[in-house]
């Protein structure tokens, strides 16, 4: 029986590659967007392994109408990829940083996530190898931190923070954080040095750990990383 996978953010970029990438290792992978049409038409390209809905996670009511969808119509997950992110303050400084930049992002980037493994729950409680993927960032890393894109840099720190947590609370999973780098995709622009095939092979692995893999773990490119 083929694995499901939810790839949140998989419309475009590192999460659509990673939902590619599932798909082509036999699990029934669903694509979501803020866009149910988008979303749709993801899927549609990675072919009929893949389901396209829509799923606003910066939104709980867009995340429980989403849970209770899955919960009653596909009734299994098996890997949650929380990787819908935003960047709004690439080019800003802390000391200028507003409340509405800092609270959207990190209610996209944090408590998204949070909310979305909470939801999903009693799926994963049911899976034979439950797999949960954080995409953070080494902009998150605190231990390297400079003052890059401080509302994002922070969100990323804090789902670190998440990551460790649910490893501790859900033992039964393998749960991680993933940095996939500076991607060429929309957010991190055409001069990035990584395609989106790099930035997807450490989800990718850890998405499809064995049961014996790392849990509360930060990875790059399959490397532990410092906090």
């Amino acid at each position: 029986m083929r694995n499901v996978a939810l790839v949140t953010g998989s419309s475009r970029g590192i999460g659509f590659e990673v939902a590619r990438q599932l798909a082509v290792r036999d699990c029934s992978v669903i694509v979501t967007s803020r866009s149910k049409d988008t979303a749709t038409a993801a899927a549609e390209k990675i072919g009929s392994a893949a389901v396209g809905h829509e799923l606003d996670t910066s939104d709980e009511g867009s995340i429980m109408t989403f849970a209770n969808w899955l919960i009653r119509e596909i009734g299994r997950l098996d890997i949650l990829v929380n990787n819908a992110a935003i960047l709004f303050d690439e080019n800003e400084s802390i000391l200028g940083t507003s409340a509405e930049t800092f609270e959207t992002t990190m209610r996209t980037n944090a408590l998204g996530p949070l909310l979305m493994t909470q939801a999903v729950l009693p799926l994963l409680r049911s899976s034979k190898a439950a797999r949960v993927v954080n995409v953070s960032s080494g902009a998150g890393q605190i231990s390297s931190m400079t003052s890059y894109a401080p509302s994002y840099s922070i969100s990323k720190t804090t789902l670190n923070a998440i990551t460790v947590m649910l490893a501790s609370a859900l033992p039964f999973a393998r749960v991680n954080s993933a940095d996939p780098g500076w991607v060429r995709t929309d957010m991190g622009g055409q001069n990035a040095p990584r395609s989106v095939e790099e930035g997807a092979d450490t989800i990718i692995w850890l998405a499809t750990l064995p049961d014996n893999g790392p849990s509360g773990g930060f990875f790059h490119d399959r490397k532990r990383m410092a906090w």
